[in-house]
């Protein structure tokens, strides 16, 4: 790689390294085996910088991370990769224009954080790539290879999951089996 393409890499795919490791973080479930599957989403993103289109570096990488952290979760979590199939499907006596509770209800992060590990890996990277990101529906079905109204359908699915695992002890939401 010559040294205006390692400048146009750096440009273009350098900076989105915070959502790569957020994207990373929760779906390996914590800081160290991000840092390594960044790492070698990074390098494998270099090694293959030549194959850019050059249309939107984030999703570009973002699907290298996400593919990495499959990867990843194969090798060293046999039996652990909980598949939404695997999910009991939650009540509909929840309100899905509730969404947004999260915020209104000043949770405490490391119960968020907690939660978001118990929820299955496809659900945990749409409510990272939607809610942290800020990814649309759109870029969220190109990094994960989905269709959009899937996208709509999984988000929906793993907020209603997030919400029935951060409720109050003895509440309604809470009764809910959230194994």
């Amino acid at each position: 790689m010559d040294s205006a393409e390692r400048s146009r890499f750096e440009t273009l795919v350098l900076r989105h390294l915070d959502a790569a490791h957020n994207l990373a973080r929760y779906l390996t479930g914590n800081a160290v085996d991000a840092d390594d599957v960044v790492q070698d989403a990074f390098l494998r993103a270099l090694k293959h910088f030549h194959g850019f289109s050059g249309a939107d570096a984030r999703s570009w990488l973002l699907v290298i991370v996400r593919n990495v952290s499959y990867d990843f979760l194969r090798a060293n979590r046999h039996g652990r990769l909980v598949s939404i199939e695997d999910v009991p499907e939650i009540a509909n006596a929840l309100r899905a224009d509730d969404s947004v509770a999260l915020v209104d209800q000043q949770l405490d992060w490391t119960r968020v954080e907690h939660a978001m590990q118990q929820l299955p890996v496809e659900f945990r990277e749409v409510i990272v790539l939607r809610e942290i990101e800020g990814l649309s529906y759109a870029e969220i079905g190109v990094i994960t290879g989905i269709a959009a109204g899937t996208v709509m359908s999984r988000l929906s699915r793993a907020r209603l999951r997030l919400r029935a695992l951060l409720a109050p002890a003895g509440s309604a939401k809470s009764a809910l089996e959230v194994k």
